[in-house]
């Protein structure tokens, strides 16, 4: 039979939220403006496709704006517009209300819009030849016109920039009537910008495919019939069934029933918690015993999913340290390649020298290489199980050198397992006690039960005859064993429910191995207390192969930071050869001692799991979720483990070392790879086309090894995951 409860108010019904309205533009900023024409800087919403040709098309066609042109690499959208008839702020208000262009417009045009100068220079430089000569320059300009416009802007916009250089290259090949060199320079600035474009899109997507969650199906009540649909078509207001064994999909109230729900993943609790009639009810908690019916006010589309969308936006928009250095490198570089080419041209007279010399710049390297390498990681990070909340995370991890671990759910499993058997009984031996308890847990699937019935199986036990088993939710089990009624489970359930009696002998007892961090179960029989079996979780199995990898990727001291008891936490830190450990702290405690650490300069990586490690983890130079974490602690972190797999640690931290390995590489190939082709141009080793090919493979080249995977690979054994 089961607890009666006193009933609490029904959840009152929340009316259905419409949705948003769907636009385009996440956010929109001008970045240069003149009278009749401005240039903005765009973003969009997470998932958003962007279909440059169409949606110039689609602008184009609104009244008042005369011209449209799209750059989505450079996230810029520049729009010619008639001011006596739309004002800026008007054009501005109304294209962040611009909804997105339907699905069908964006497919077959982002590709061909791309390809477009490709085809259409590659035609010029086979057809030129066979052109009458007095068409060929015509031809070249012609096709160079949209080079020249785009430059001219820049050059009003922002000065002389690698376009800018670009563009100069074209004009002294066309003016000197070397129009093989300016075609082919034409194809080639063509044909590495789509590569390029390709290249970076590439990066972006391997970054939304992690966007791709199983979410599974659920059981609905409506219209009084119990249904079940897919997790997706959940709205406010459903009411949700959950039984044993399934994982709540919803945030919301408990209207019915009353169950035992393992809150692990949201607070790092390993105990289970009772959940009855009013009870707040958590996404991503598994009820292990009974079963709920909830009213959902938050379903999980717009939770779970909407926040780690929200992440990956984030790690597609951030800039790291490294990527802005790059960039105001290549920036500065800009004027140093001009001031060679006008050197060269003073010294030598050869205007031939000249356009090679602006053929090589740092700029598109520097600018891309770096991201693309971040993104990659992030995406490598995420195929491992980790969720790397932007390339300022990696720089700053593999900058780390002290790894503090919290103890419970984090270097232990919070799996339970029996470790002390004590019998108050003289009849009966300490694994008596095991058994007869293992004997009516046995149907049972309290995490607590599972571990006696283990324990009961490693010592070959014998099992008990019993009567039928009486399940009461939330407390523990009762049967009866050769006339004399057995009671299993809770302090509160065996002592104050049962009337058990316990002395002030047993007691001391008790209190000692409750104050070795150990979860006690009572067993009752016959009226008296006949003994208690004390459980506690265990290191993870791969807890010292975590901590050796991690030194040997350079992190200098480990230490723990733990809520229990000073022994046990020391015998943990021996058990991992830990630098050392800080214990019995309160949450607070935590924080403190990671700032105090960062103000004598230690770079610290925390990794903690629950809802009092978020102030740590918000502290530290980087702080890493556990996967069963609590949502606080997941949201606060940089770095969220998506698998319940402590060497995902020491992986993230390999991926990252790698990533700025290859950031160095790249930065180096560009400077040397360009320099040299700047050189030999100015000495007239290369022609102006010899230049082009070398300069814009070099670039491709550097961008495809930036796009290589990071980090050593290392296969690991996956759980599949559970069907909710």
């Amino acid at each position: 039979m089961s607890e009666t409860r006193p009933n609490k108010a029904a959840p009152r019904a929340l009316p259905l939220r419409p949705p948003a309205p769907p636009t385009l533009f996440a956010r929109l900023s001008a970045v240069h403006q003149v009278p009749g024409r401005v240039r903005y800087r765009y973003g969009l919403w997470t998932g958003q496709p962007m279909a440059a040709a169409a949606l110039e098309h689609a602008l184009g066609l609104r009244e008042g704006i005369t011209r449209v042109r799209v750059k989505d690499r450079a996230r810029s959208l520049v729009i010619d517009y008639d001011p006596q008839r739309l004002s800026e702020s008007a054009l501005r208000r109304n294209l962040l209300q611009f909804e997105p262009l339907p699905a069908q417009d964006h497919a077959p045009t982002v590709g061909d819009h791309e390809l477009r100068p490709v085809a259409r220079t590659a035609a010029l430089l086979l057809a030129s030849p066979l052109l009458p000569q007095v068409l060929r320059r015509p031809a070249t300009l012609s096709t160079a016109r949209p080079l020249f416009a785009e430059a001219l802007e820049q050059l009003k916009s922002e000065g002389v920039n690698s376009h800018v250089l670009e563009a100069l290259a074209v004009g002294i090949s066309a003016v000197r009537n070397d129009l093989s060199a300016a075609n082919t320079t034409l194809f080639m600035l063509a044909l590495g910008e789509y590569l390029e474009h390709s290249i970076a899109r590439r990066s972006d997507a391997l970054l939304r495919s992690l966007l791709r969650p199983d979410i599974g199906e659920v059981w609905v009540q409506r219209g009084g019939t119990e249904l079940c649909i897919k997790a997706g078509e959940l709205v406010v207001g459903d009411t949700v069934v959950v039984g044993a064994g399934a994982c709540i999909p919803v945030d919301g109230t408990v209207m019915q029933g009353e169950a035992l729900v393992n809150e692990a993943a949201m607070t790092g609790e390993s105990v289970a918690v009772t959940k009855a009639r009013g009870d707040r009810a958590l996404s991503g908690t598994v009820v292990e015993e009974g079963r709920l019916c909830i009213y959902a006010e938050q379903v999980g589309q717009e939770t779970a999913v909407a926040r780690i969308a929200d992440y990956v936006e984030h790690s597609l928009a951030s800039k790291s340290q490294a990527q802005l250095s790059a960039s105001r490198l290549a920036d500065r570089l800009v004027p140093l390649v001009l001031g060679l080419a006008g050197g060269t041209w003073a010294v030598s007279g050869d205007w031939g020298r000249t356009a090679a010399v602006l053929q090589a710049d740092y700029a598109c390297a520097l600018k891309l290489a770096t991201p693309v390498a971040f993104k990659a990681a992030m995406h490598r990070a995420g195929q491992a199980g980790v969720l790397v909340k932007g390339a300022d995370v990696l720089e700053r991890l593999a900058e780390v050198d002290t790894v503090v671990f919290d103890k419970t759910g984090t270097l232990t499993t919070g799996r339970l397992e029996v470790t002390d058997s004590v019998s108050f009984h003289p009849r009966f031996t300490a694994d008596d006690v095991i058994f007869l308890a293992a004997s009516v847990e046995e149907h049972y699937f309290h995490p607590l039960a599972l571990a006696v019935v283990d324990a009961a199986r490693m010592r070959n036990g014998r099992h008990f005859e019993h009567n039928e088993v009486q399940f009461i939710a939330a407390h523990g089990v009762a049967s009866n064993v050769n006339g004399q009624r057995i009671v299993v489970g809770s302090r509160h359930f065996v002592e104050e429910d049962e009337g058990v009696p316990i002395s002030s002998v047993q007691r001391r007892q008790l209190d000692r191995l409750y104050r070795e961090g150990k979860t006690l179960l009572y067993i009752g029989y016959g009226g008296e207390l006949l003994g208690v079996l004390a459980l506690k979780d265990q290191v993870r199995p791969n807890a010292q192969d975590t901590v050796r990898q991690l030194r040997r990727l350079g992190i200098q001291k480990i230490l723990m930071l733990s809520g229990d008891h000073r022994d046990r936490a020391q015998e943990i830190a021996q058990q991992l050869g830990l630098d050392g450990f800080h214990a019995e702290l309160l949450p607070q405690d935590k924080a403190a001692i990671i700032q105090a650490m960062a103000a004598e300069g230690a770079k610290v990586a925390f990794v903690g799991d629950g809802i009092n490690d978020a102030p740590a983890l918000s502290g530290a130079h980087v702080g890493i979720a556990m996967q069963r974490g609590a949502d606080i602690a997941r949201l606060t972190a940089d770095i969220a483990l998506l698998e319940d797999d402590i060497a995902l640690v020491a992986q993230v931290r390999e991926i990252a070392l790698g990533t700025m390995a290859r950031i160095t590489t790249n930065y180096r190939l560009t400077v040397g790879i360009n320099t040299s082709i700047l050189v030999a141009a100015a000495l007239g080793a290369l022609t102006p086309v010899a230049a082009s090919i070398l300069h814009n493979g070099g670039t491709i080249g550097i961008l495809l090894n930036a796009l290589r995977a990071t980090g050593k690979h290392r296969e690991r054994v996956r759980k599949p995951k559970a069907k909710t």
